[in-house]
């Protein structure tokens, strides 16, 4: 058998990466999820899925027809319908337990009939594979990364993806959870040997990967800070909405994505409000006023 780790994210293709991890990525390319959601068969004569994907009958039955009997448990990393909804239908026609962690009933994704709960450093056994899950909450309340023991590699759903950042929608998404999320994957030790994403590609250097992720997201919470400054010193009323923002402190990035940036830049101003550096009517309010603290 041949593994090809860095092979490309094709819909549909089933791509053996190592001994124990077979990815089939999900046919629901977008802006939102690249070439699609990566769904992982991990382990050997026992199957685990990790992260079925959208409730997609040819994506499910492919899932099926790869694990060929050997499917008996199925772990979600968060609760998203981009990662979680086919865990149902799969579960239906494997028999298969569904493990995750709970999703906040507010948060619309509470439709998962979980069977087992996981948490911080929990375990999952199978087949003689050990899988712990390392809580980490930021993108949702309920996300989860997976550090498959044996091979040292990270599973990191909607943590970290390959090729572009997250979108941190509040209010279940959280900027500061998030940073700090990153800063403990970045420092875990020993260090994983590689991150697989939800979305993309295999990606080698976790620590530089990570460190650059978080670079990024520094880099831009000092452009929202920039933006809200200038607009006040334009002479601009001292309060203003996120929208008067946006422009500024998305400037590098593409117009079309600003609609859906937006939620990132609530994130980034919450996390700025609960640190005491800007200030606003209602931080749970995308259409409150904000400006920076001293102004």
């Amino acid at each position: 058998m041949e593994y090809d780790y860095h092979a490309s994210c094709v819909p549909g293709e089933l791509t053996q990466l190592t001994p124990l991890v077979i990815r089939v990525v999900a046919p629901n390319p977008s802006v939102m999820t690249g070439p699609g959601t990566n769904s992982y068969l991990i382990g050997k004569d026992e199957l685990l899925v990790l992260d079925p994907g959208p409730d997609d009958p040819g994506h499910i039955q492919r899932l099926v027809e790869v694990g060929d009997g050997r499917i008996s448990r199925i772990a979600i990393t968060h609760g998203h319908p981009d990662h979680a909804p086919g865990a149902r239908r799969l579960a239906e026609l494997t028999g298969a337990e569904i493990i995750g962690r709970p999703t906040p009933s507010d948060s619309g994704f509470s439709y998962l009939d979980i069977a087992r709960h996981i948490s911080d450093s929990d375990t999952i056994e199978i087949g003689g594979v050990t899988l712990r899950a390392i809580y980490t909450p930021g993108h949702s309340s309920d996300h989860l990364c997976y550090l498959l023991v044996k091979e040292n590699l990270l599973f990191t759903g909607d943590h970290i993806m390959q090729g572009s950042t997250v979108v941190i929608a509040p209010p279940d998404g959280d900027m500061k959870q998030y940073i700090e999320s990153l800063r403990m994957v970045r420092d875990l030790d020993p260090s994983p040997v590689a991150l697989l994403p939800g979305h993309g590609m295999w990606m080698d250097d976790p620590q530089e990967v990570v460190s650059s992720v978080i670079s990024h997201r520094e880099m831009r919470e000092q452009m929202v800070l920039d933006a809200l400054s200038n607009l006040h010193e334009k002479g601009l009323d001292r309060w203003v909405q996120l929208d008067d923002i946006l422009p500024s402190a998305y400037s590098d990035t593409a117009e079309q994505l600003h609609p859906i940036a937006r939620y990132s830049l609530w994130a980034h101003l919450r996390k700025l409000a609960e640190e005491g550096k800007v200030v606003t009517g209602n931080r749970d309010d995308i259409l409150a006023n904000w400006q920076v603290v001293g102004s």
